[in-house]
């Protein structure tokens, strides 16, 4: 099982496509998806974003112009994108990414609905720095 659940389909193809800030998956069920490199960003699967349970996220702005700097495989089950805001710690396993691609319309709606609701911004210049950022996982208070 290279997946975390026995029926997730595995990546036969992953691209980058730097010019477009476009990720390209082809799965080995026949599914081909892209997801832009802010979706990937925004949709984080770190705890420092998604927080330790429900209500605990952190909404992402100022993400429009982020860049994959590197992608790295996790064994055989996830990679690990480094983003160009320093952005390092989401482990994307093929399960997360797959739900990602099948509902990424949804997601993004809803993420843009949030984002005009709470006031925030996809450009990074129109998103002020949280004065108060709470602190991430094994940071001391």
């Amino acid at each position: 099982m290279a997946g975390l659940k026995p029926d997730t389909p595995i990546p036969t193809e992953i691209k980058l496509h730097q010019k477009s800030r476009i990720l390209e998956l082809a799965f080995d069920n026949g599914e081909r998806f892209e997801l832009t490199y802010e979706f990937l960003r925004v949709f984080t699967p770190s705890a420092e974003a998604r927080g330790h349970g429900q209500g605990q996220e952190t909404l992402q702005v100022g993400k429009r112009d982020v860049d994959i700097v590197s992608l790295e495989p996790v064994g055989n089950y996830a990679l690990k994108p480094v983003f160009s805001d320093g952005h390092e710690s989401g482990l994307y396993s093929w399960d997360i990414l797959h739900t990602l691609c099948v509902h990424r319309d949804e997601l993004w709606q809803a993420y843009l609905d949030k984002l005009e609701t709470e006031g925030g911004s996809r450009d990074p210049s129109d998103s002020p720095v949280a004065a108060a950022k709470p602190p991430s996982c094994g940071s001391a208070r």
